[in-house]
This record gives structure tokens, sequence and C-alpha cells, in this order.
């Protein structure tokens, strides 16, 4: 357990620890200690005439000695408050210390923000409730850029430029930039910086819609870069000849937006590193692939802010220390760094690092100004420069390996109950449990160097935690999915856990039975578990900084508490009251047995898995620019159409279902007759969630009416059809 109000260690270096005791002794504690934290001042309690039997390899490690017998008490506690008072003003990185400093100097404010420190707050009986809540600080640290001391976010001087510039040491850049409002903004600010309109952008199809919003507002043209789907309805990754300079010359010439097929040039390629799913790449494989077709690659890892700190992402993130500096591209990587890590949420970074080309800070400052806020929140820069300075040294390992550590006893712990309860429950129709997508076989050489298989399960958690191979996507392994791999292209990333439910095998039949996810999702959410998100038969929930072995355990005893639930054929009034009291008629008389058969059933009859499949089979045709089909929104040629009426209209949004989070169409694209089954499974989606309510689809780009027999109805923004035909 880590005790992080501990600001300094005082041990006796004479203790006897008998052999066999359960004890450490006291070179092993200050191995331990130095293994998490190199700052934390270290005093050993000996004897002068012992010192010289100290090893050297402890001496290197130690701040001093205590002489036991020979200084008085008061000298020993003023070198004690002295090292400590230095390990604290060691913590505080350079903008968090500058604030409590100014903070702690109570200085009238006579500048914005005009609350004034929170006095004005005091005024109102409202407003006292709202400042007693958030607690004095949180508005004495809400300052102006009128505080010259603090510096400026804008321009990156004083104590910001500092935190950024120590960020950037942290995390391997050659620059860093903090942003305030989040990931979404960092990606546009690195569009603004490398396109201009016309430009040609490679584009990962399964991206962030503020990737999509680059594009428009940039008037970038798209070509896409496709991932895998597995038939569990998994996003993929982007297969490695994707990247090879035919593929994309062939998908360049065959696209309608690019007028000039022989003389062109690919500005800038954009990756999703890890997936939603947690799968990351090798990015040095793909910045080879793109060495000589674009000049920038923007890893978008705003899920992936922690990979640089633990040898399980070795080479897979963008600030990767092995990559070739003089032929590489321009690397970028944005970071939502309240994701994973420790910061307030809006709090993301971007990180540069030269390649073969140098970015121009200075142009590239103006991108950023473009997109930031002349009042920025101190509390977000704050937070920030606090996350980068948590996982500096041998600190942001530690913490990395205890999160992977606490998934991957998950994970195990998981697949031993699914045994356990096929050995020991009597009843066969009981014995049935939740699976975990992960290898379900693993080589690994062992001590006697030689290589064996083992069950994931069966090894120890030590060797999975420091074994990249142990998560590689190995070439046609049956529980990927994802056919021909190169073996170190990708791996599975141990704390994003995808938790599978009965009802689909791993090659995507529908079995006779099943559990959809979104019942035992909606169970959890009832209980205070809240899921990343939820697809047909899996759901995905992410390990991080702030899981805590309660918590994983809380979730282990609500699984188990659902298939109670379950096996009793409990009273959906049980189970769901909130949702059976909204829709009585409907669910009044139902079990979670007959909810689950109903569900189950209807997704069986429409073929759901292979509905999905052919929704991704192929990509729609593109007949304008996004930025062409924005503008026609904006100047009102837009109309809502109803998605059974959608048959050869141009789409003026992107509109992205979950399951599974990719766009089914992106704007300016048309629904044709190739690409029929979108308009099957947006269908589906809207008669799914009129027949079960309070389980709906999540789907980002749909309005949804109420019709006169209190149906939902779901249209989306197309052109009209005068312009439509002018486009063409």
């Amino acid at each position: 357990m880590s005790h992080s109000n501990v600001s300094c260690v005082l041990l006796d270096w004479d203790l006897v620890i008998k052999p066999d005791a359960e004890f450490l002794g006291p070179g092993e504690i200050i191995e331990m200690i130095r293994g998490r934290n190199m700052l934390i001042p270290i005093f050993l309690m000996t004897e002068k005439l012992k010192v010289m039997e100290i090893p050297l390899e402890i001496v290197s490690q130690i701040d001093g000695y205590v002489w036991k017998l020979e200084d008085s008490p008061s000298f020993i506690a003023g070198r004690i408050e002295e090292a400590t008072e230095r390990y604290m003003d060691e913590l505080q990185p350079p903008f968090l210390k500058e604030l409590i400093r100014y903070v702690d100097e109570f200085k009238y404010s006579w500048h914005t923000p005009g609350h004034s420190g929170g006095e004005a707050f005091l005024k109102s009986s409202t407003g006292k409730i709202f400042h007693n809540f958030f607690g004095e600080n949180i508005f004495r640290s809400d300052l102006s850029v009128s505080v010259p001391e603090l510096g400026s976010l804008l321009e990156h001087t004083e104590a910001i430029g500092e935190s950024e510039k120590s960020a950037a040491k942290i995390f391997g850049s050659d620059e860093t930039y903090f942003v305030t409002n989040g990931t979404s903004t960092s990606n546009k600010i690195v569009f603004h910086y490398c396109v201009t309109p016309g430009d040609i952008v490679l584009v990962d199809r399964n991206c962030h819609k503020s990737i999509m919003h680059s594009i428009i507002m940039t008037g970038a043209i798209p070509i896409y870069l496709t991932p895998s789907r597995n038939s569990l309805g998994i996003i993929g990754p982007i297969h490695e000849e994707s990247f090879e300079w035919s593929e994309i010359e062939k998908a360049i010439k065959e696209s309608p937006l690019v007028e000039d097929k022989e003389n062109f040039k690919i500005k800038l390629a954009v990756v999703t590193n890890s997936t939603y799913d947690g799968l990351c790449y090798n990015a040095k494989t793909i910045l080879d692939g793109l060495e000589k077709v674009v000049d920038f690659v923007l890893f978008d890892e705003a899920w992936y802010a922690y990979a640089k700190f633990h040898q399980m992402y070795l080479g897979r993130f963008g600030m990767s220390p092995d990559i070739d500096r003089e032929k590489s591209p321009v690397v970028f990587s944005t970071h939502s760094t309240h994701k994973l890590l420790a910061a307030f949420s809006q709090g993301s970074m971007i990180h540069v690092k030269d390649g073969r080309k140098r970015v121009d800070h200075g142009r590239f400052n103006e991108a950023y100004m473009m997109h930031m806020s002349t009042s920025p929140q101190y509390a977000i820069i704050a937070s920030l420069d606090v996350a980068a300075k948590m996982m500096a040294g041998n600190a942001g390992r530690f913490l990395i390996d205890e999160t992977i550590q606490e998934a991957i006893i998950f994970r195990k712990k998981m697949k031993h109950l699914k045994k356990e309860i096929e050995l020991k429950e009597t009843e066969r129709k009981r014995r049935w449990w939740l699976e975990i997508w992960q290898p379900q076989r693993v080589s690994i050489e062992t001590e006697d160097g030689q290589r064996k298989t083992f069950d994931l399960e069966d090894i120890d958690e030590s060797i999975l935690k420091d074994r990249p191979d142990c998560w590689y996507l190995k070439a046609n392994e049956d529980w990927h999915g994802f056919g021909k791999l190169e073996n170190d292209y990708v791996l599975l990333d141990p704390v994003k856990v995808t938790v599978m439910t009965p009802g689909i095998t791993r090659q995507g039949r529908m079995r006779n039975w099943g559990i959809p996810a979104t019942i035992v999702t909606t169970f959890l959410r009832d209980r205070g578990i809240v899921v990343e998100k939820s697809g047909h038969y899996s759901f995905l929930i992410l390990f991080s900084l702030g899981l805590t072995k309660g918590k994983s355990g809380t979730l282990l005893a609500e699984l188990f508490t659902f298939k109670k639930l379950f096996d009793e054929d409990a009273p959906l009034d049980d189970v769901f009251p909130d949702i059976v009291r909204e829709f009585p008629k409907k669910y009044g008389k139902m079990t979670l047995q007959e909810l689950c058969r109903q569900m189950h059933e209807y997704l069986r009859k429409v073929r759901i898995t292979k509905v999905l499949k052919d929704v991704y089979s192929h990509n729609p045709e593109q007949v304008m620019l996004p930025a062409k089909a924005y503008s026609e929104l904006v100047n009102e040629n837009t109309e809502l159409v109803r998605i059974r009426e959608l048959q050869n209209r141009i789409s003026a949004v992107m509109v992205v279902p979950y399951p599974p989070g990719i766009p089914v169409i992106m704007p300016g694209e048309r629904y044709t007759d190739e690409t029929k089954r979108i308009v099957e499974y947006l269908n589906l989606s809207e008669e799914f969630d009129n027949k079960f309510p309070g389980f709906e689809n999540e789907m980002h780009g749909l309005k949804m009416k109420i019709d006169s027999n209190n149906k939902k109805r779901y249209y989306t923004y197309c052109l009209k059809e005068i312009e439509q035909s002018e486009g063409e």
C-alpha cells in the first residue's frame, strides 16, 4: 500500500531480522521505497562505529544518518524538519507552487473574475451554498491573466511556461502545450497548423467527432483508413498494408473529391491509438509506412496518456524514443490527460516531436491561440501540472504498474470464477458466467529456457504485467478474429477490459439463448457502477489510476448479484424498479429471464451480427467535401429526413451508433444501394428503442421526435434534394 502523506522516513539500521521472518530488512525497505519514490528523504538511525558496515548501494540511496547515542533530540528534529520542507517543496510542480504562493499572500482582487476570490458568492444564499460546496481555495485560485507572475497560457511564459517544459521532459516530447478545453480542441489546433482548404488528409475512419470537425473547419479532403471489425462487433486495427503507398495512392485516385490525381500531396495522417477497445499499434511500424507519404502524423491518444510510463507499451505511442528522427514525419500526440491520468475534466496536452521537418512553434502558437481562451481556468492548468509531476521518475511506472496488475487480477478472477461455476453448479442452465475478451493461451519462455504454452489465467501476474508479448494479437488467432496480423503490430491493453455476455460465439453465431449486454450494464448503472461503453453482447470497463481494490471487488459482487437474480428469474420490479414504474404496461408482469429472452430473440431474428458486419463492409459514396456539406447545413439548405427515407440522400452530419462507435456515414456522403445496410441498421435501432423502452441505443447524429402514437421516430439532417442535385 502507498502512503502519499509520508514526508520523511527514519529507519533503524540496527534492527535484527530473523532469516525466517516475514518482515523486510532495512536494505529491502530502502530498495522498495526508492522503487516508488526517489525524492523522499531517508535517514538511517545507527551508531558511528557501524557506518562502515553499510553497503555502498544503500549509502547512495539515503539522505543522511541519525547518530542515536550522540545527536540531541532538538538537532535530530531540526534536520528532519529541514529535509521534510525541502521534500515538500520539490513535490510541487512549477505552476502549482506559484499558484499556492500567490493565494497564500491573501491579496485583494481588483481584476477579473468578478466573484473576487469567492466574495461575490457570499452575498447570496444560493451563492453561499455553491461556495460551501467547493471550498474557499477553488475561488481564491480562480484568477486571470492580470496576475503576471503566474504567466500567460497563450504566450507560455513564467510558471505556466516552466510547467509545460517540465511536462515535455516527463512525456518525452520536444514541446508540450497545455489545453484547457479538451482534446477535441487539441486536435483542432494540430489541424489548423498543418492543413489548409483542399489539402488531403489520411484519416482513421474510427475517429473521434473532433477529427471530422477539424476536417470541416480546415476544408480538408479526407481519405479514409478503414479499421477491421470482428464477428463480435469489436473495432479492430487498421491493417498494416493500408499504410503502404500503393494502397494509399489507389484510394486517392478512386476518390471523387480529389481533382488532380497526378500531382497531389498528403499533408497529415490521423490514427486513433489506442482504439476505444484497447488495441495499441506499433507506432514505429506506422511511421515507417508513412515515412515518405506525409510530413505530419497525429496520434489521437486521448485514452492513452499513460503509455510512456510502462514497458508494456514500449514503442506503441507517438512520443516513443526509438523513432528515427531523421526519416520520420513530425509526430503530434494529443492526450486527454483527465481521462486516465489525474487531472480535472477538459485537461488536455499536445505533445510535439520533430522529425525530418521541424515545427515552427511561433506559427504553431497562432493556431493554438485561435482556439484557446484568454480567460483559462487556472485549476485545470494546475491539475495538468500536477498530472505530469505525478508521473515523473519511478513514480509514474509504479502507478501504471499497479493499475495494470489490478486489471490482470480482475481478468484472472473472472476466468477462475467461470471455471468454478461450470464445475460446481449442478443445474446446467445455471452454468453460465461472463467471459473476458483476451488471449486464451500464451506462449512464454520459462526459467529453464524452454518455450511453453499456458492458459493465460495460469501465468503469474508479475509475468503478465511485464511481458507485452503475452498480449499481442497474433496472426489468425480465433480469440481476436481480425485475421492476419504481424505478431507485434497490435497489442491488447490489459487495463481496458471487454466483458462478453452470453448469446454469441466468437465466430459471430447467435446462440439459442443469451443476455444482451445493455441489460447487465443498466443493472450496474442502477447500482452505482457506470461502464465506459456497452455493445450488444459486450461492455468495456477501464482500470485507471483512481481504481481501488474495493471498486473492482464491488463490480464482481454486483455481477454475482445479477447472476443470482437471473438464475432465480426475479421479477423485473425487483431488478429495474424505475424502468417498471415508467413503463408498467411493457414490463409490469415480466421477469428478468423473460426480458433477456425477448431481447435476445429480437436481436437473433434480425441477425444483428450480420447486419453490423455488412454496415461496415463498404464505405459510403463521397459526393462533396465535409466542409461543403456543413456550409449547406449553416445556410439552411438541409432538412430533417426520416431514417426509413434516407436512400440516395446526402448526409449533412456524421452519424455514429454505439455500439460499435465507428461512424456509419460522414458529412457529404450518400446513402446508396451499396450501403443500404446502413439504413437497415438505423431502422432496426429505431424499432429496438420502441420495443424495449429504457434500454435505448446511443446514436450520435440522429434527432428523435415522438409521433401521434407515442412512438419514437428518428431523423437526421440531409441536403435538400435541389441542393443535392446541384452538388453533383
